[in-house]
Parts: structure tokens; sequence; C-alpha cells
């Protein structure tokens, strides 16, 4: 019943700006994504998978400029005007999905907890190999809680996107999150994670890249 890393999620202005920080900051050119029309984001995708850490992958996202604006807030605080204003300069690693098999029994977990990790809400994309389909937990305001600590809860429904993904020449060695509630960490067990005290950097993940090893942490004013 333990939740595991899905993906790592990085913000950025546009989809270029992350192509560019990718290459400068990992070595290497995130793979393609996709359109989420529910959303009104696009994305690029890297497979990070290693020992520990199956079916990973890390996630550049953006504001789709040719999309209709969505009905709903966008997922990751996208709409946060500190966010907003933070990836116009560079992009910014922002959260991290946790996979789940039993994600409305992870949601009630929470609830009972006194967390509000949000509702159900089943999304797709088409992609060349086909559909992919998930249901996530989405708060109606978008933000996320606990400065991303908290993991946003995903269940896919069909095939997982690392089963078609290439080797990016990526593996993630360690992910460090600070600042995750005790009774989130009961609930979710995350598997793998190192959970550490301290408020920030929420986020810290260490990669073996091309480039060598890289350290990303997440900006500590991040919503």
């Amino acid at each position: 019943m333990s939740v595991v890393l899905d993906h790592l999620v990085v913000v950025a202005r546009t989809l270029a700006q992350g192509v560019q920080w990718c290459e400068a900051t990992l070595g290497v050119t995130p793979g393609p994504g996709g359109r989420h029309p529910l959303m009104g984001t696009h994305n690029r995708l890297l497979n990070i998978s290693a020992p520990g850490f199956e079916r990973a992958y890390l996630e550049i996202i953006a504001i789709d400029p040719q999309a209709e604006p969505p009905t709903r807030a966008r997922w990751f605080g996208m709409d946060s005007p500190a966010l907003q204003a933070a990836v116009a300069h560079a992009p910014q690693l922002v959260h991290w999905v946790g996979r789940s098999d039993m994600l409305d029994m992870h949601r009630w977990g929470l609830v009972a907890g006194g967390l509000n990790a949000g509702e159900p809400v089943a999304a797709s994309r088409d992609t060349p190999a086909g559909r992919l389909q998930w249901r996530m937990l989405l708060r109606d305001d978008g933000q996320l809680l606990n400065g991303g600590a908290l993991p946003t809860l995903i269940e896919w429904t069909g095939p997982h996107p690392t089963d078609t993904m290439p080797d990016a020449g990526l593996q993630l060695l360690q992910l460090t999150v600070r600042g995750l509630p005790a009774k989130a960490a009961e609930v979710l067990r995350p598997r793998g994670v190192e959970l550490a005290a301290g408020e920030a950097p929420t986020l810290q993940v260490r990669l073996h890249t091309p480039r060598g090893e890289v350290l990303l942490t997440s900006a500590q004013d991040m919503p």
C-alpha cells in the first residue's frame, strides 16, 4: 500500500525554455510529451528510472499558448503569480507526484488526517503509442500543500508513460522531501523517498546524468 515516486515536476515559462534548461543542466534533450486539454498545459518527458525508482520520469511542463483557457485552476500551482514570476527567469523544480494503486484509500486516509489533497479527477492524453489515462487527486484551487512536500497522487488506468520511453542516460539517485506531515507519511508510507526535517528546500533530487551527478532543489519561496 506504499506510494512510490511516479514523476518529478519542473515548471517552465515555455517548453522551449524548458528544453534549453534541460540541455544546459542535464546534458540531454527531453523526449516528446503531449498536450493536456483539461489543464491547458503541455509537456516534455525524460526517463529517470533506476533501481528503487522503477517507472519514474521527469516532466517539464508549461502553459500551452495554443490551448483554450481551462475551466479550473491548473495543477501544480501553475496559476500562482509567484511561480509564474519565478519561471520567467528559469524553470523550477516544484513538486513530486506519487503513484498509488489505491487512490481512494489513500485519499480517505489523508482526509482523516485533516489533509485536503483534492478530489479524484480523470484525465488523458493521446500519444503515438496510444492513449494514456489516469486519475489524479487535484484541489479546486490548484495549490500544493506543505510547499509541495505532500505529493499529488496519481493512479494510472492503463499503460504507463515509461513503457515506451527510451533510456535518456539519466538515473534518479535520491529524492529527499522535507516538510511532509507525519500523518501523511503514516498514510502514504512513501517507498524509496528520504524524509528529512527542516523546511527548505522542500525537494532535493540527485541525478546521474551525462554531465555527472546533478543536484536539483526546489525554490524556498514556491507556493
